[in-house]
């Protein structure tokens, strides 16, 4: 499946291509981006693999994750979609879409994350059948749990992901 472009005042949301990848690596490389996500910088190889990842999600369960570009100059400055990564949680997330965003620290603080993650969640309410995403956050991380209430998600409990504690929170998919 070709996933599709996405598009918001801002922001054009497009497959990821292999091109993307020093891109990728400097999001996944930046400790600031990942502070409350791994804690740890990635490699180059991790980044790799998340990149085919994403490219492989689309393939095999017609969904998955865009690269966020600025409109006008097209620059890459992060990802967001749904996944499933079949984490080693407890309890797990049982099948429903778990949705994801991460942006470069340059553009932190401009709305870009909501304008993006809600453009995704459209997109799920006219392309899926889904009747709940999820997501998961270091309990700590108020930014993107802020996020996450503009669009609807509340607490839905706690869970532990390869043994760290995370908060869950899920969201409804409305329907027209």
């Amino acid at each position: 499946m070709t996933p599709p472009v996405l598009e918001t005042d801002r922001l054009i949301l497009r497959p990821h291509q292999s091109q993307d990848f020093d891109a990728v690596a400097a999001l996944w490389a930046d400790p600031e981006v990942v502070r409350y996500i791994s804690g740890t910088p990635a490699t180059a190889e991790e980044s790799w693999a998340r990149l085919l990842r994403y490219i492989g999600h689309w393939q095999a369960l017609g969904y998955g994750y865009w690269a966020v570009t600025l409109r006008g100059s097209g620059r890459f400055i992060g990802e967001t979609g749904f996944a499933d990564f079949q984490r080693a949680m407890q309890p797990p997330l049982a099948g429903v879409p778990e949705a994801g965003w991460v942006l470069a620290t340059e553009v932190h603080g401009q709305g870009i994350a909501t304008e993006a993650v809600r453009r995704i969640h459209q997109w799920a309410e006219e392309a899926t059948q889904w009747t709940e995403t999820a997501c998961i956050f270091d309990p700590s991380h108020a930014v993107s749990q802020k996020v996450a209430r503009k669009l609807g998600y509340v607490p839905a409990g706690e869970a532990l992901n390869n043994g760290t504690p995370v908060l869950v929170m899920k969201r409804p998919v409305p329907r027209s």
